[in-house]
């Protein structure tokens, strides 16, 4: 029997992360916490984007309680799928990669300065590929920790699989093994999740292709062994080596008797995959849905592998697609996410009758060992707006802030003229302990009075102006400290923090991708140039020795002047 815990009927919407941003849910880790051995580094970081084009973050530190917002990468292709992942490299650094939405033939990346922390990214990299990219998830092994394991969809947009040097001391890195694709299916789109035991192996479910085109729409499973690079079924059976081709699938009835330990899912129906983890005893877990034929009727299940079969369970009828937009993306559910931690707890995105009418809340659903629903709590309730795509941290159970989700209305993958709204919602938590913003230490003054402020290195100063950049000679010193200026330059957009004769030149171009909803929707490899801003908030914070430069609220650049005198 079933028990459903409930509670007040009161609005519980989360918390928020941040006003403006969303993911896509097959680039992962999209958010990460990290602790590190001696206890000094203490962070969760959370990835995004923006409908304007802007790829950010949030650093949460749990020992000062501080939260900061950082500019990873302004005027990107303004796409959900273009979320950005998370990696900890072996000297505590935070590795960042991202990239374009399939067309483009490159990764880009940024990494920290300083260990854990991502308010110091240093320049933007690239990673050449000779096929296109999107999804990366990244994995360093404990049996391999000099190389990185770079999974994607690349190569005939099917599952994708490089082994990377760690960066150098100018952070350049080489692709060492591949690319090599994985599997070739019938399909023209198989969609993979992937994760890792830590140690040996990288695990990865795949479904044959998209379901909006594959009816039925099969779910695989394979596990990528780093030691021999052969793909194994899940009862360590060799299928391939992975560079002497891609191992060849199907929905075919010979195929399934002569794999049968390939294939989770054969239904009639169209299968589509959330997420994929590991149990305590070391078996893996699926979060997976079935969509109808008509694409109307969606079904959460979770699937557990025995050691003899997968067995799937149902949770939840899932409704039918959550976005504002009808005739578009079908197949899109409210979301599941599975607790790495205690894999027999699955949040899952449900369709609910509540204060506000129909929306999409998070509930938490708790499994017996049989993978039975035993409890239901609710997690969120009488919202708003819609509650969608949760994701649980990885590596945050011993913090408050563990699961995370979009909330706000969707009508797009991407911004366009056909929905220029694209994907506006915000990232919600159930992190109750964000610090309240303020701008009280903030010295609000206007660009001339800014004139008679003299930098002189011996006091912290927090500043904040409002600047009218000129759209025609968008060039030049847009403020002025004394020696301290910040310029714009010209010729890349890019502003510039000016001392003396040094310059600092930030990764971020002064502007956003708003020019995309004037253009036709799709993935056409363009860039579009981007739209200038007519009015900004920048503010500038000394501390210690140390400039930080915020472009309307986000941080673009952490710069050290000189060392700290009183």
């Amino acid at each position: 029997m079933v028990r459903f815990i409930e509670d007040a009927p009161i609005v519980n919407e989360g918390y928020q992360v941040t006003d403006k941003g969303a993911w896509c849910w097959f680039a992962d880790p999209r958010a990460l916490h990290y602790k590190s051995k001696d206890g000094s580094i203490d962070r969760t970081y959370i990835g995004y984007i923006d409908t304007h084009g802007n790829i950010k973050a949030m650093q949460y530190d749990f020992h000062k309680k501080q939260q900061k917002e950082v500019l990873i990468r302004s005027c990107f292709q303004p796409d959900d799928h273009d979320n950005p992942t998370f990696l900890i490299l072996p000297d505590e650094r935070v590795m960042i990669f991202y990239s374009r939405h399939t067309d483009e033939r490159c990764f880009y990346y940024r990494i920290s300065r300083e260990p854990g922390d991502i308010t110091t990214l240093g320049e933007e990299k690239k990673i050449i590929t000779e096929n296109n990219t999107t999804y990366p998830s990244p994995f360093i092994l404990s049996d391999d920790p000099d190389h990185i394991y770079l999974c994607w969809r690349g190569i005939g947009w099917h599952p994708t699989i490089a082994k990377l040097s760690l960066p150098d001391k100018k952070d350049n890195i080489n692709v060492e093994w591949g690319p090599y694709q994985l599997v070739q299916s019938t399909g023209a789109r198989p969609y993979a999740k992937y994760t890792s035991n830590g140690k040996d192996k990288i695990l990865f479910t795949y479904t044959t292709g998209h379901p909006d085109q594959e009816s039925p729409n099969f779910l695989y499973f394979n596990y990528i062994d780093i030691h021999t690079l052969q793909l194994e079924d899940v009862k360590g059976n060799v299928l391939s080596t992975i560079a002497d081709g891609p191992f060849q699938i199907n929905k075919r009835s010979e195929y399934v008797e002569q794999y049968p330990y390939t294939v989770v899912d054969s239904p009639e129906e169209r299968d589509w995959v959330w997420q994929i983890a590991i149990d305590k005893p070391g078996n893996p877990v699926i979060a997976m849905v079935r969509i109808s034929e008509d694409k109307t009727s969606h079904n959460y299940y979770y699937a557990h592998w025995t050691g003899k079969e997968w067995k799937k369970n149902f949770l939840a009828h899932a409704g039918g697609h959550f976005h504002q937009s009808s005739y578009i993306e079908k197949c899109y559910s409210g979301g599941m996410t599975i607790d790495p931690a205690q894999t027999n707890v699955i949040y899952c995105s449900i369709p609910v009758e509540g204060k506000y009418g129909r929306k999409y809340e998070i509930q938490k659903y708790m499994l017996n060992d049989g993978g039975d629903v035993v409890a239901v709590e609710a997690v969120t309730r009488n919202s708003r707006y819609n509650n969608v795509r949760p994701y649980i941290i990885p590596d945050s159970e011993d913090t408050p802030l563990r699961l995370t989700w979009m909330h706000g209305n969707y009508y797009d993958w991407i911004v366009s003229t056909t929905h220029p709204l694209g994907y506006c919602t915000a990232i919600h938590s159930d992190f109750r302990g964000f610090p309240v913003k303020t701008e009280t230490e903030n010295i609000e003054m206007t660009v001339e009075q800014a004139k008679d402020f003299k930098f002189d290195f011996k006091e912290d100063f927090v500043i904040s102006v409002t600047l009218k950049p000129d759209t025609v000679k968008y060039r030049g010193c847009l403020l002025q400290l004394g020696k301290l200026g910040y310029y714009l330059n010209a010729n890349t957009m890019k502003p510039e923090v000016r001392y003396q004769r040094k310059v600092y030149t930030s990764t971020n171009m002064l502007g956003t991708a708003d020019t995309w909803a004037i253009m036709p929707r799709g993935t056409n490899g363009k860039w579009y140039v981007p739209q200038k801003y007519s009015e900004l908030r920048l503010k500038l914070e000394y501390k210690n020795g140390i400039l930080c430069t915020y472009v309307n609220g986000l941080l673009d650049q952490t710069i050290e002047l000189l060392p700290f005198v009183r």
